[in-house]
């Protein structure tokens, strides 16, 4: 596995070791021993699946780390650092992520985001806590100050993400 540092502080991109053979192929998704300062507690573990056009986001949280895998599609990921103090705070950027590639985002808190399915999409992603609805956050996913380009024209959106409001920089 090697890792890259990504334009926001704390963002990073695990290229997973994915073997192959003539019966398919087989990658390690987690190992809690790859972040243990992160990954310390409470796991969880879950599955998005998504279809081409869909666009989550975008979320942010105080308390949680996500690292994203997908499994099969295409998807561009954006992302906006809105901490305070960080060194790239107001930083944005776009990624795109394959269930081909074998590769895992590492998204920190306080770091805004979300994803277009760019094609049918399944994600597994996981959580250094469990599911806490105070600490699921929103920003509107066509805020201007933060500019991100989805890469969809008329995104599916659900009613939660349609609504979040503009953010305004500061939390």
């Amino acid at each position: 596995m090697t890792v890259d540092e990504c334009a926001i502080e704390g963002v990073r991109v695990y290229r997973l070791d994915r073997h192959s053979d003539c019966r398919g192929s087989f990658f390690e998704i987690f190992r809690r021993e790859w972040l243990p300062e992160i990954f310390a507690g409470n796991i969880q573990v879950n599955c998005s699946s998504s279809i081409s056009g869909a666009l989550r986001g975008m979320h942010y949280h105080l308390k949680q780390w996500d690292l994203w895998v997908p499994l099969h599609g295409i998807m561009n990921a954006g992302l906006a650092d809105i901490r305070p103090g960080s060194p790239t705070y107001r930083k944005t950027m776009t990624m795109k992520l394959s269930g081909s590639e074998s590769s895992g985002l590492l998204i920190p808190p306080g770091v805004a985001h979300g994803f277009a399915a760019l094609t049918d999409l399944t994600m597994i992603y996981v959580v250094n806590s469990y599911y806490d609805g105070s600490d699921e956050l929103g920003i509107a996913w066509d805020d201007p100050q933060i500019g991100i380009d989805w890469g969809v024209s008329e995104p599916l959106l659900s009613g939660r993400d349609r609504d979040n409001a503009p953010h305004g920089w500061d939390l």
